[in-house]
């Protein structure tokens, strides 16, 4: 019905900075909520921001201040700045949507591969 796609990830060294985009297909639906989870090694998966349809922000507190979630709702996409970045925050990040069908729908994306290594 919906495919969510990411792209930007990669490698970077401690304290750089990347930006992940999540772009969703077209749906005759409107779409909710967006965001972004993670996965590192060895853990399981971890909400790490979302926004609103309207624009309204949460993040985790683990990345509060670092990193930014933005959104453009006429081309349905979803970006994540990641500032100071940190070994810690190397993970799978999976982007994530909730569709308004008839019933509302939860989608995830792939997932895009973070590597913050020296």
């Amino acid at each position: 019905q919906v495919q969510l796609v990411e792209s930007g990830g990669g490698l970077v060294q401690p304290g750089g900075s990347l930006r992940l985009s999540c772009a969703a297909s077209q749906t005759p639906f409107s779409i909710g909520a967006m965001g972004w989870y993670r996965q590192a090694p060895g853990k399981e998966r971890e909400w790490v921001a979302d926004i609103t349809s309207g624009g309204k922000a949460n993040y985790a507190d683990s990345v509060k201040g670092r990193f930014l979630i933005s959104r453009d709702n006429a081309k349905s996409t979803i970006d994540l700045q990641m500032n100071s970045l940190q070994v810690e925050d190397t993970a799978v990040y999976f982007c994530c949507a909730t569709v308004m069908s008839d019933p509302p729908r939860f989608y995830w994306g792939q997932g895009a591969q973070v590597t913050v290594s020296s």
